[in-house]
């Protein structure tokens, strides 16, 4: 095991190196959750420069008056330099504004270092940066690049554990091409671990410290007590406790279609809602639309009164359910832990990672209810020009009837299973194990 305060390399440290090596980069924005990391990947990308610079506003209120007086690039980096005792010079300094959303006006400074200071690498970002990003809708359109941080994926939890050859091993891996029984089994024990822990880097670096799974508990329901914490700051139209309410109700509706009006226990279903969207837009939850998948873009079809609610992170929704961890490691079915709605969240997250660095992707999923019967497809993906409708199996067997329909209704040539299975082909669906979501990326099948 690594030591506690060895830099993690992740995959978000590849689109930073290529962002400083760009010619005409913008200011960049970090954007996440709280907690993901960014603040720790600028620093490990400060590494590479000769002189770095950061800013803290929630710490140093003392500067907000510097971009009160003028949001004149030359005049701030000058300010800047002289407060800190660090030349501010085009292509040798980092410029990082952390916690920018404590002061609205550096954020509005941004664009115009775009177009004063074009050489100058400024890196912002913040905690719950998108409410005050709402302030401002217009702030840098054109003049700022989006970069979007999100928890681990089971890919980099297998590098940061040094299991190098079984992330190489999956690489490879198809229905042609299944792993030997003896490895699958080997990765399916790994991915039980990176359920139960999640994706959070703090949780993730002490497991890679210490393999201390009691020890990441313990964070994590420091992690909880401070999302809950932050509820209170997300709106004051909205009480911090329909905020918890609806958070609460996102882990116990985890599976299904989100209903209001199950999760207003004290209150009104509307404020549920708005909660739920302040909930989205600080990153805690990820939400799968309806679509009727008649062709693409699949968003073209969407009823956004019907969607699944998926919270950001398994390790602090297996807290927050109050899960057996136990039972999850020697378990040979998700089913015996909460009917399976744990194996489809971490599907669910798996392909929400799948975005660009640079991009937020929708998810969206496929339900049929008539007298007859219900169908419903877990996730359906766009992928160019295809259609991948996609089933999760929380155990080794299952019914793919949904699956087989929705083929059949929509001509659609293959699907996906996802399951414990191993790499498997049952006539047009393609059975893959839980832990090589990735697929679909190339469709190796």
């Amino acid at each position: 095991m690594k030591n506690a305060d060895i830099y993690i390399s992740r995959g978000i440290d590849q689109a930073l190196t290529s962002w400083k090596n760009e010619e005409n980069r913008k200011p960049l924005l970090m954007r996440g959750p709280r907690q993901v990391g960014k603040s720790t990947a600028v620093r490990q990308l400060a590494q590479s420069f000769e002189y770095f610079i950061e800013v803290d506003f929630e710490a140093q209120r003392n500067l907000h008056a510097l971009f009160s007086s003028s949001l004149n690039p030359v005049d701030i980096c000058e300010q800047l330099s002289l407060y800190y005792s660090v030349p501010i010079i085009e292509g040798k300094t980092l410029l990082f504004f952390d916690e920018i959303q404590s002061c609205l006006p550096a954020i509005s400074s941004i664009r115009y270092f775009y177009e004063k200071m074009p050489n100058l690498h400024l890196i912002a970002a913040g905690s719950l940066l998108e409410f005050a990003l709402q302030e401002l809708p217009s702030f840098g359109v054109g003049r700022v690049r989006s970069v979007f941080i999100r928890p681990f994926t089971f890919n980099e939890f297998l590098i940061a554990c040094d299991q190098s050859p079984l992330s190489e091993a999956i690489k490879t891996a198809s229905v042609t091409n299944p792993i030997p029984d003896l490895i699958h089994k080997k990765i399916i024990a790994q991915y039980k671990r990176f359920m139960a822990i999640g994706g959070m880097p703090e949780v993730v670096a002490k497991y890679v410290a210490s393999g201390d799974l009691l020890a990441c508990m313990k964070i994590i329901d420091d992690l909880v007590i401070s999302y809950q914490d932050d509820f209170a700051k997300y709106k004051k139209l909205i009480p911090a406790n329909r905020i918890k309410e609806a958070f609460e109700a996102v882990v116990l509706q985890m599976g299904g279609k989100f209903v209001y009006a199950k999760a207003a226990l004290t209150s009104d279903p509307r404020q549920i809602k708005a909660a739920i969207e302040l909930l989205i837009l600080a990153g805690l939850v990820i939400p799968v639309t309806h679509t009727s998948s008649n062709g693409i873009p699949l968003g073209a079809e969407i009823d956004p009164k019907k969607r699944k609610m998926l919270l950001f992170d398994t390790g602090i929704f297996q807290r927050l359910l109050g899960l057996n961890i136990g039972e999850l490691m020697i378990s040979d079915s998700f089913e015996v832990v909460n009917k399976g709605a744990l194996a489809e969240l971490s599907v669910g997250l798996e392909l929400s990672k799948l975005s660009s660095h640079y991009r937020n992707d929708p998810l969206y999923y496929w339900q049929r209810e008539s007298v007859s019967g219900n169908a419903e497809i877990d996730y359906v993906f766009q992928k160019g020009e295809m259609i991948i409708p996609i089933e999760v199996k929380s155990g080794v067997r299952g019914s793919m009837q949904s699956l087989h329909l929705f083929l059949k209704e929509k001509k659609i040539d293959k699907g996906i299973r996802f399951s414990l299975e191993n790499f498997s082909n049952y006539q047009n669906i393609k059975t893959i194990p839980l832990y090589d979501v990735s697929i679909i990326n190339e469709f190796r099948t």
